[in-house]
């Protein structure tokens, strides 16, 4: 990864050359960024269509998750989370997402710990989940950077715990309870259905009802 293109900053971004530089160097950036990005897609797509992972060598994904955190002019997390959860390294991810708590806006940084948390989930990995959590609590005492303390951290904690146990009413329960805080990003309720299904059982409700199992059929066809 050391050979991929980094983008060049000028010294002094005051002056209005260097301004210009900068915006050029951000927009070729950009186009350099996502021809990686692409060279090591296309690498996972095909270590998982001949590795021993169906969702690609976990070692290609973390490349392509800090790639994107650390080369990207504008950094899109859920990407880097995409990618991160189906990795193997969950002290790296927790760096990075401590890295990212320490710069972003108010309000990201909660949102960012959930969404990787309940990726996670999705993925019916329950261990990497509280794994995360407790590694971002860890270097987040070490450093001026502060854990986050609101309502959807606390959800987060309940739904762990929940999570250990057969207790779908609780989920149900929590899910309620923290409804306001869930809904501070649209995609948490749909990543708790494919949580529900996961470790519950529970189908997952089709959006467009009739019509979308008679769309289905036909794709099959």
């Amino acid at each position: 990864m050391k050979g991929f293109p980094r983008v060049p900053l000028p010294q002094h971004l005051w002056d209005v050359d260097d301004m210009q530089q900068l915006s050029e160097n951000l927009g070729s950036a950009k186009t350099r960024v996502e021809g990686c990005s692409s060279f090591l897609k296309a690498a996972i797509k095909w270590s998982a269509e001949f590795g021993t992972s169906g969702s690609g060598a976990p070692e290609l994904h973390i490349m392509l998750a800090e790639y994107i955190f650390s080369e990207s002019p504008e950094v899109d997390m859920n990407r880097v989370t995409y990618h991160f959860v189906r990795g193997n390294d969950t002290q790296k991810f927790a760096s990075t997402l401590v890295n990212f708590l320490g710069k972003c806006y108010p309000g990201e940084d909660d949102l960012a710990i959930a969404r990787a948390v309940l990726r996670y989930l999705s993925l019916g990995n329950l261990k990497d989940a509280n794994i995360l959590v407790d590694e971002i609590k860890k270097q987040t005492e070490s450093t001026e950077v502060e854990f986050p303390k609101t309502d959807l951290m606390q959800f987060l904690n309940f739904l762990l715990q929940t999570m250990e146990r057969d207790a779908f009413p609780l989920f149900n329960m929590l899910r309620a309870n923290y409804k306001p805080s869930i809904e501070r990003e649209p995609s948490f309720n749909e990543l708790l259905d494919e949580i529900a299904q996961k470790f519950y059982g529970v189908q997952r409700r089709n959006p467009m009802g009739m019509f979308g199992d008679i769309f289905k059929l036909m794709g099959a066809e």
